[in-house]
């Protein structure tokens, strides 16, 4: 059997990348899927892919959340699932990163994810059970290097919310953290591959593994996480990342 049969689960960032990757995957384990993107146009692309709904969603207003996640759980018939997959990308330093574009990473990034749990956790709860899986990155755990400096705030904010928000929906809704390295996406696109459309010895050279990963290699992970395979787990960072964290 599916390994997600019966279950309604809203995905943001749906429409691109592991969010994309996600929706995709889930849907053929037989998951009822909302596909929620900045997007509409994309979004519906991917929801009509794959058999979901579509719904246009500014993660970073609370009001557009309401909305977004009330249309979804009226197309599913209810909600008992939730991939915060959304999120934006700034390579800046301290120096180079003015204060609005510090504020719109947390906004989409954190402040996203967390507008995002609060509107769905109570939609789960009336289901009954569920779960909750957001996005962090490894760079939330430890950081590579200099720069990045909104988005590695950004995520480690969203690793310390999780183990939070994992305490407080204990023991009826299990929330975990995927903590990614290096993923092949269009937000990754413009540093990840050099001239020669080779990953960049200086990013593979950090992993284990030495290369970057497949979306859908995230999406394995959070699959897991969803599934009733993790029956016994919550408030985890998890981190995906070809074994840059260790080595």
């Amino acid at each position: 059997m599916a390994r997600l049969t019966g279950r309604r689960i809203i995905i943001t960032g749906g429409a691109s990348g592991i969010g994309r990757a996600t929706a995709t995957l889930f849907a053929r384990e037989g998951a009822a899927v909302a596909v929620l993107d900045s997007s509409a146009d994309t979004a519906s692309a991917t929801a009509a892919a794959i058999g979901g709904v579509a719904v246009a969603v500014d993660v970073a207003d609370a009001a557009s959340v309401a909305a977004a996640v009330r249309q979804a759980a009226d197309a599913m018939g209810g909600v008992d699932g939730l991939v915060n997959a959304a999120g934006i990308f700034s390579p800046a330093g301290l120096a180079e990163t003015p204060p609005d574009l510090f504020a719109r990473t947390l906004a989409v990034n954190l402040t996203g994810t967390f507008l995002m749990v609060q509107a769905v956790a109570p939609l789960i709860r009336a289901a009954g059970k569920g779960t909750i899986v957001n996005i962090g990155s490894g760079v939330g755990l430890t950081p590579t290097g200099p720069g990045s400096t909104a988005y590695v705030a950004s995520k480690g904010g969203v690793i310390a919310m999780t183990k939070a928000i994992a305490m407080e929906l204990a023991p009826d809704i299990r929330v975990n953290v995927v903590c990614p390295g290096a993923v092949e996406t269009a937000m990754t696109a413009g540093f990840l591959r050099n001239a020669a459309g080779e990953v960049d010895p200086a990013i593979s050279g950090r992993y284990a593994l030495k290369r970057a990963a497949a979306p859908e290699e995230l999406a394995a992970a959070i699959l897991f996480l969803t599934s009733d395979e993790a029956s016994f787990v919550t408030g985890i960072a998890l981190p995906v990342d070809g074994g840059r964290t260790f080595h």
